[in-house]
Order: structure tokens, then sequence, then C-alpha cells
């Protein structure tokens, strides 16, 4: 059984939930943060070694002392999972200026944040590891997705280049690239989803795309595998910077590294029959 300590942002749901709870299985210590109501989380607050406290990552105040609290508990952090995040899908000249903020603030800044508040603890200690929830969406793009994209191409852009300066203090970067998972993730996009009726110029568009990401949707994975991957990275030892979840992503990101942009953009209009 394992004594390390993972940190893991965004737990009340989905991918953050389950692999808190897969962890603690392992015999790992496991900070399950959540943005809010942390004593609401009554499953979490129930599990040996499980130490459930807020954390707001658009927040440094927050972020800086829910790490206090990991270290005064459990004396250090082995994994830090960057795993809170937030997708805004529509047309970006119907997003107002809020979303496109908060899209950035969660996944971007965010991530950079609470990485940057565990790494003095991680140098001390000359070992530790960043793991980085991106995306199938990190790699390719869908039609509406330029926020999220964005966000997700910016996280594979400064995990690789924090890979670099983490080997000087003997820390480590590894990115994780899910493909469609069964989470809520769908139900908040389509909550939160940016369009404008007066703009009749996009309306067939957006219509086509829909029901092209309802059938992608479709042929989602289950959160469990996610998990098992993140905890294949947080154990494996290798050097190795990328891990793929999922049959979905496994495909369309081969597929992607074959074809040149011309040709991808094709693909993805024709399977969306635009």
């Amino acid at each position: 059984m394992s004594n390390k300590t993972i940190l893991i942002t965004g737990c009340s749901s989905g991918i953050g939930r389950v692999t808190a709870k897969y962890f603690q299985t392992k015999g790992w210590n496991v900070v399950a943060t959540v943005r809010s109501n942390p004593e609401a989380q009554t499953e979490l607050n129930t599990l040996e070694n499980v130490l459930v406290t807020g954390l707001d990552v658009t927040n440094e105040n927050s972020v800086s002392t829910a790490i206090s609290e990991a270290i005064e508990r459990f004396g250090r952090i082995d994994v830090l999972l960057n795993n809170a995040g937030y997708g805004s899908y529509g047309v970006l000249e119907a997003t107002p200026e809020q979303v496109i903020r908060k899209q950035f603030d969660v996944n971007v800044i965010g991530t950079l944040l609470v990485t940057r508040n565990v790494l003095p603890y991680m140098r001390r200690q000359k070992s530790g590891l960043i793991i980085n929830i991106s995306s199938m969406g990190g790699k390719i793009s869908f039609p509406l997705g330029s926020l999220y994209h964005g966000s997700k191409f910016a996280v594979e852009g400064m995990s690789e280049a924090l890979s670099f300066e983490l080997e000087t203090i003997g820390a480590g970067v590894k990115i994780i690239e899910p493909g469609m998972i069964n989470t809520n993730f769908a139900e908040t996009v389509g909550a939160a989803f940016n369009v404008d009726p007066t703009q009749t110029e996009y309306v067939a568009f957006v219509s086509k795309v829909m029901e092209g990401l309802e059938t992608a949707n479709s042929n989602h994975s289950e959160p469990i595998l996610v998990a098992e991957t993140i905890y294949e990275a947080a154990t494996d030892g290798k050097r190795q910077l990328r891990y793929i979840a999922g049959a979905d992503a496994e495909k369309i990101i081969a597929a992607r590294k074959q074809l040149n942009d011309d040709d991808y953009m094709m693909l993805i209009k024709q399977n969306m029959g635009l």
C-alpha cells in the first residue's frame, strides 16, 4: 500500500470525484478539493485518509489555504492533479466577455496558480508530479469550441514547456487526454451554450454542429477509465508526457497526426454535414 499524497482539484463530481475514490482504494492519502461546500461531500468525507477541503482555482488565497491544509494533514504532496475544468461552447460573436474570461480563468490561469503554489513544496522535497487534465480537445478541435479548445491547447503548451524546468528540481509533468466521458460536462455546456437567435447567419451551422456533437457524445467512456489512466501516469515511473484515455480519443488523435490541416478540417465538416 502507498503512503503517498495526491491533491485533486474539482472533486465534486465526474472525473475528480471518481479519481479521488480510486486513489483512496489504492492506499493513497487524498486531498479532495471542491470549489464550495466541502462539508456536503458526504461520501468523500467518510473515507479514511481523505481530506475534503475547499479550493477555488481562481482565488489564490483559497489555493494557498488548501495546500497548507494538505501539508498540515499529510506532510507532503507527491502528486497534484489539476482536474477542475469548465467548458464553454457556442458562437464567439454571441459570447459575453465574462464567459470568455471564465473559460480561461478556470482552465488556464487556475491550473497555473495551483501548480505555482504547490511547486515550492515539491522543490524542497526534490520530487513531485504535476498531472494536468487536458482533453482530446487539446490536440484537435470541433466547431463552436473556440473557447474550450483554446483553453485546452493552452494546457498542452504550458505543460510541455513546464516539464523542462521541473526536471531541475526533480519533479515532472504529465498530461491526460480523455475523449468523450460520461460526466455532467455535456449538460453543463448545454446550459451555458452561447448563441444569439438574432444572428441568423449562424442558425443552420449551429444546428448541424449540435447534431454532430450529440452523435459523438453517444460513444463516451466512463470516468473510471480516466481514473485508471491517471493512476498509471502517477505510478508507472515513465518519462512519458501524454496519456490518452478512451478509444474515441485514440482514434481521432491518431487521425489528426496523419492529416494536414486542410484534410482534417474537411473530415470534420464531412462528419458534421457542413
